[in-house]
């Protein structure tokens, strides 16, 4: 799996980390009915490492499905074996090596211009910008690609809407979205106000592609 093309053409990857882990599942499967097909499925969630398998087994091949929180080698492997197509690091350590060693493609944690450099040179796929709302929000990004105009950036960290669309405005390549697009259904709660949030960040990644079409 290419995951450039992929974050390119998406432009939102869905944040899963779940207290229970067949609501978590149920909240991916829904996800992808509403159109969001790129998913991170958090390793700090209850059992994620077999409903990350369950999910690849129920895509048979298809997903883009990252598994998240990698922080050692040992949880590179098991993602890799569980059917995880990528995987994405809070930050640099162990685990960033042996993902990319595995062939995984890596979506890396930074957030200082030094971190930022040295994910670049470790071989990451693309850079999560993280906590992006903590770490300075949308200016920052914009203070970033000033030195870094081909690093290829995913803000992660209290990402609603109205911020995702300010992010990829200013060049953001995806945006990564935890609790403001799953509102507690990976935790049990209704999956309805799930689905109106999915519709509305499917909108907002089509705004995006107009935009660069008008470019």
């Amino acid at each position: 799996m290419n995951l450039l093309d992929r974050l390119a053409e998406e432009r939102v990857v869905a944040i899963v980390r779940g207290r229970d882990p067949e609501a978590a599942y149920r909240a991916v499967r829904i996800l992808w009915e509403e159109g969001i097909d790129l998913v991170e499925v958090s390793l700090t969630g209850a059992d994620a490492l077999a409903v990350v398998e369950r999910l690849a087994q129920a895509r048979a091949g298809d997903a883009a499905l990252g598994a998240g929180t990698i922080l050692s080698e040992q949880d590179a492997r098991r993602a890799r074996d569980a059917g995880a197509t990528f995987a994405v690091t809070p930050a640099l350590g162990p685990g960033t090596a042996t993902a990319i060693e595995l062939g995984l493609p890596t979506l890396v944690g930074a957030l200082t211009p030094t971190e930022v450099y040295t994910a670049v040179q470790a071989g990451a796929s693309a850079v999560k910008l993280f906590p992006a709302n903590h770490g300075g929000g949308p200016d920052y990004l914009k203070a970033l690609r000033d030195p870094f105009p081909s690093v290829p950036f995913v803000p992660v960290g209290g990402v609603d809407v109205d911020a995702a669309r300010r992010y990829l405005r200013l060049g953001a390549l995806a945006v990564g979205v935890g609790s403001p697009l799953l509102a507690g259904a990976a935790d049990g709660a209704d999956p309805a106000e799930m689905r109106t949030r999915a519709r509305e960040f499917r909108v907002l990644a089509r705004e995006h592609e107009q935009d660069g079409e008008r470019g």
